[in-house]
C-alpha cells in the first residue's frame, strides 16, 4: 500500500475548508441583499467568484491526485474516488468516505444557498424595476416573446421627469 491516499485526503480536507469559506461569503451576500446595499453586494459577488476559482483549483488538484492513485493501481484514469477506496488501507477508508461525503454535502448546500441568493437578487431587481415603471410608466415597454417570456426595455430618449431649476 502506498501513502498516495494521504495526498488525496489532504486535497479533500482543503476542498472542505474552501467550501466552508464559500458558504460564509454566500451568507454575507444574503445579509447584504437584505440590507439593500448594492455596492457591497457587487463586492461580495467578486469575492464569491474568486472563491469559486480557488475551489476549481482545489478540485483540479484532488482529481490529479485521484488519477495518480488510480494509475498506481492500474485503474482507469477516470475512476471515481469512491471506486478507489478499496485500494486504500482499511484503517483509512472511513476517513476517505467521510471526506467524500462531506464534500458532496457541501456541494449540495452551496447549490441550495446559491439558488436562494439568486432568487432574492432577482426579486430585488423585479421590485426595483416595478418601482421605476410606476414612477415613469412611459419610459418602459413590456414585450412578450413567442415562448411567453416577458422583456421590459427602457427608452433612453428624453426623461419623462425633469427637475425645476
Amino acid at each position: 500500500m502506498t501513502t498516495l491516499w494521504k495526498n488525496v485526503a489532504e486535497c479533500l480536507r482543503a476542498e472542505v475548508a474552501e467550501y466552508g469559506r464559500l458558504l460564509h461569503l454566500m451568507e454575507e451576500q444574503r445579509e447584504l441583499i437584505f440590507k439593500r446595499e448594492p455596492g457591497a453586494i457587487l463586492l461580495a459577488n467578486r469575492s464569491i467568484q474568486a472563491q469559486v476559482d480557488v475551489l476549481h483549483e482545489c478540485r483540479r488538484r484532488r482529481e490529479e491526485m485521484a488519477c495518480r492513485l488510480a494509475a498506481e493501481h492500474a485503474r482507469p484514469a477516470n475512476a471515481t474516488l469512491r471506486s478507489l477506496i478499496p485500494l486504500i488501507c482499511p484503517e483509512a477508508r472511513p476517513l476517505m468516505e467521510a471526506l467524500i461525503a462531506e464534500v458532496n454535502r457541501l456541494i449540495h448546500r452551496v447549490r441550495r444557498i446559491m439558488g436562494l441568493n439568486e432568487r432574492l437578487l432577482a426579486c430585488a431587481v423585479d421590485c426595483q424595476q416595478e418601482l421605476l415603471r410606476r414612477l415613469w410608466p412611459s419610459a418602459f415597454t413590456k414585450t412578450y416573446s413567442a415562448d411567453g417570456r416577458v422583456t421590459v426595455s427602457s427608452h433612453r430618449g428624453s426623461p419623462s421627469m425633469r427637475t425645476a431649476v
